[in-house]
């Protein structure tokens, strides 16, 4: 018997957040902050198109499997208190059978600094450990990405590897961490 895909919720709600799917209203808000060379920069790729933005909206518009090596989880992060989308966090199952996923989040500059990338990687992590089975939730990030590195330690996950100039930005050689957690070692 072939086993059913198993489709993770479309909203997840904090105490100041709400995670959602992604709608194709949403897509000059996307834009707004995707096209910044500033965001792009810790990404290793260049800003993204509007066009780009539209067509990674539409795709994952309706759910997502998670099921298959790849499945990914893109959701918009949205304050309870105004209408708009400030960022979004990704989940990309990395490897099913080991069980690993990788996470990964980016907020408008705008609105940097107010602790909506922390509440909201949290409410991921929770997530692909409650509710996907997950065994382990890990990120990998720019060494000069200061606050993406704050909030991997505010989520209480280890560093567990630095690779020097392993990624090449244009003509800038980058250096990444990787940090991650476990399920048995969460604690939410």
């Amino acid at each position: 018997m072939k086993a059913e895909p198993q489709y993770v919720p479309a909203t997840v709600t904090t105490e100041s957040l709400v995670l959602r799917l992604f709608t194709p209203g949403d897509v000059d808000d996307r834009y707004a902050y995707q096209s910044l060379p500033e965001v792009a920069r810790y990404l290793y790729r260049t800003p993204l198109t509007r066009e780009s933005c539209a067509e990674s909206i539409a795709a994952r518009a309706g759910g997502t499997a998670w099921k298959a090596d790849g499945d990914v989880l893109l959701l918009a992060v949205c304050r309870t208190d105004e209408p708009g989308v400030v960022g979004e966090v990704v989940l990309t199952l990395s490897n099913a059978a080991a069980r690993q996923a990788e996470i990964g989040w980016v907020v408008h500059p705008r609105y940097a600094g107010r602790g909506y990338a922390t509440e909201a990687a949290r409410a991921l992590v929770a997530l692909a450990f409650d509710r996907l089975g997950v065994h382990r939730v890990f990120a990998r990030l720019d060494v000069l990405n200061t606050a993406s590195v704050r909030v991997c330690e505010r989520l209480g996950m280890r560093r567990e590897a630095h690779l020097i100039d392993n990624d090449l930005d244009g003509d800038r050689w980058g250096s990444e961490y990787v940090y991650a957690v476990l399920d048995h070692e969460w604690v939410n």
